[in-house]
């Protein structure tokens, strides 16, 4: 098959004076771009890069018609807009080609950590509670406040709709109004968008990435409000991976931080296969399924959980990822599939396979 890889760098992506320093931590490296053409390529198909912007000079849909891809492999992030991670996949559809990886709602959803905590509290998964904050005076929520009206508990503040950890620092877990006040005001005037506030979960940070597309009758098995009893075969879950939070400075508080994901990426410390009893492997692997499912996920995705140290490891969902980091060297996602015996080429291989599937394209290059 011709595929087109798509994606946005970090070099390419526009700049301004005052822009804050991790505007775009979030977006891709020449080094991700050129490994998925060459993985591309070891699996017998033609590929070629393309910055995923419509304005010139990178004019994506005049070069998509003119090279007339059979697939994009999609990883774009994109720059502005609220559901920015759908943007490209809304192009492609009115364009009618065939992409990777999950489709407009899934990946607008996604990004809005709040809206997607929503959907897993209708299911009955377990999410911490949480408040969404516009400015930084909102009444809280009264069952986030004791008899006195400080915090019942530590809440984490961070933005809605970023990844990479961007925003996430030490001082994220605030334990009083006043410190949490503070911090949403700090983001508000940083990211422009809403602010989410959850209970934070003191313990190990988690992560399960998995593979596979569920067919409708598999889909049905899934018990919507529970996580399911068996796993669907059509999913393949990667072995977990744990942060070592304890071979990182006190600094970090025991937090996977932004700094962590982009200042010391190739220095990352973690567990992987993660020491987890199997019964709660299995439970951890039941829940990234019912998450895959109720939102919608094709292909790959990543679900990142907190383990409650002073519950029994009780397990929480913090967010799915349905565009994960694809670096070979540092990505989770490839860390996970590494630990499972795949090689980077038959990770990207087996996507293109079952977009491919999915869409009822040749199999095969």
């Amino acid at each position: 098959m011709r595929i087109a890889v798509l994606a946005n760098l970090k070099k390419n992506a526009p700049t301004w004076e005052g822009m804050t320093p991790d505007q775009w931590d979030d977006l891709d490296s020449p080094k991700t771009t050129h490994a998925l053409v060459e993985a591309l390529e070891f699996n017998g198909h033609e590929a070629a890069f393309f910055e995923a912007n419509i304005q010139p000079p990178y004019n994506l849909i005049e070069k998509l018609q003119a090279y007339k891809p059979d697939l994009c492999f999609n990883i774009a992030e994109s720059h502005f807009g609220n559901a920015r991670e759908s943007q490209i996949p809304a192009l492609l559809e009115m364009l009618g080609i065939p992409y990777t990886g999950s489709q407009v709602l899934t990946l607008a959803l996604a990004l809005d950590k709040p809206m997607t905590k929503r959907v897993l509290l209708y299911h009955g998964l377990p999410t911490p509670e949480f408040q969404v904050f516009e400015r930084p005076d909102d009444a809280i929520d009264e069952d986030l406040l004791d008899a006195a009206g400080e915090l019942r508990f530590p809440m984490f503040v961070k933005p809605s709709r970023e990844g990479t950890g961007m925003g996430v620092s030490a001082s994220s877990i605030v334990r009083t109004v006043e410190q949490m006040r503070r911090q949403v005001a700090e983001h508000l005037k940083r990211y422009n968008q809403p602010i989410l506030c959850e209970r934070y979960i003191k313990g190990r940070e988690v992560t399960i990435g998995l593979i596979g597309n569920l067919k409708p009758s598999a889909a049905r098995r899934i018990n919507e409000r529970t996580a399911p009893n068996t796993l669907p075969d059509e999913l393949t879950f990667f072995p977990p991976l744990e942060v070592n939070t304890t071979a990182y400075d006190d600094s970090e508080a025991g937090l996977y931080t932004n700094r962590m994901k982009v200042e010391l990426a190739e220095e990352f410390h973690y567990f992987c296969p993660a020491p987890l009893d199997p019964d709660l492997l299995f439970r951890l692997n039941g829940l990234t399924a019912a998450v895959f499912r109720v939102l919608g996920c094709r292909e790959v995705s990543r679900v990142d959980f907190r383990l409650d140290e002073e519950h029994d490891n009780e397990p929480y969902i913090l967010e799915i990822n349905p565009l994960p980091g694809l670096n070979p060297g540092y990505s989770d996602l490839c860390i996970e599939a590494s630990a499972a015996g795949w090689t980077y080429e038959q990770l990207i291989g087996t996507m293109v396979e079952l977009a491919a599937e999915r869409y009822g394209l040749p199999v095969k290059a």
